[in-house]
């Protein structure tokens, strides 16, 4: 394998959390952020390193890539309080791939009325032991950008009422975005965790909910800590601790 170090670099992220958590203004309430280790691409060995030193919540981006890691043996053996986030796009016709997995955890990226449905109708229909209803963010597209998914800003409030009021399997935890890349910081906060905080806040007002009922997934690798200083409850990091996937060789 390589000589990256997984350990350390988880310990490295875990620091730089709490000390942007200490960073927030004290004004601004919300509950204090957990890292989800981003493993995808990244192989298994990776993973129980992570693991061992005591991170539970882990994220990958595409559906054949969590089948398979989330049911290979040493992960089931080695990993049994494993929390699985799904942080990729989510096609209506893989919902029942996904939910079938052990250890599924959250689904991070609902953005339609019609995924949210689908959801809710298929793990109403999964036999599972002490089954609880599965958990939801909404995605938000905070940037406008075509290429990326998530609702409309101004939607979301109606889709989170969707959920919460309807749909009686799935427990929308909150809202998350990915935001556009490489936002330059000497010219003021970024505006999509401006925005994200402002639906965050909206939906907080229209159900009377304190700030930390509801999470907000916004920060990755590059950006993290500006995200935890604006509120952010769920920071998604991968490259820092697992370090950047290996060029191949022509």
């Amino acid at each position: 394998m390589s000589d990256i170090d997984v350990k350390a670099g988880l310990q490295q992220i875990l620091k730089r959390i709490d000390a942007a958590y200490e960073q927030r203004p004290k004004d601004l309430e919300g509950g204090k952020p957990f890292l989800v280790a981003v493993s995808k691409t990244k192989p298994i060995e990776m993973i129980i390193d992570a693991y061992s030193v005591g991170q539970r919540h882990f994220g990958e981006n595409y559906v054949q890539e969590l089948v398979d890691k989330s049911q290979h043996p040493d992960i089931l053996q080695k990993c049994p309080d494993i929390k699985w986030h799904f942080i990729g796009h989510l096609q209506n016709n893989k919902v029942n791939k996904i939910l079938k997995l052990p250890n599924i955890h959250l689904i991070q990226t609902v953005d339609t009325e019609k995924l949210a449905d689908n959801l809710n109708n298929s793990w109403r229909k999964l036999e599972i032991d002490n089954k609880q209803p599965l958990r939801v963010l909404i995605q938000i597209n905070t940037s406008g950008e075509d290429a990326k998914n998530g609702i409309e800003p101004n939607e979301a409030p109606r889709l989170y009422k969707h959920i919460k009021e309807n749909l009686t399997n799935l427990q929308v935890d909150g809202v998350m975005t990915i935001g556009a890349f490489g936002h330059d910081y000497t010219k003021g906060p970024n505006p999509d965790f401006v925005c994200l905080m402002q639906v965050h806040r909206q939906i907080c007002e229209d159900y009377h909910l304190k700030p930390e009922e509801v999470q907000v997934s916004m920060g990755m690798s590059d950006d993290f800590e500006k995200a935890i200083e604006m509120g952010s409850t769920i920071v998604r990091v991968g490259s820092s601790i697992f370090g950047h996937r290996a060029k191949q060789s022509i």
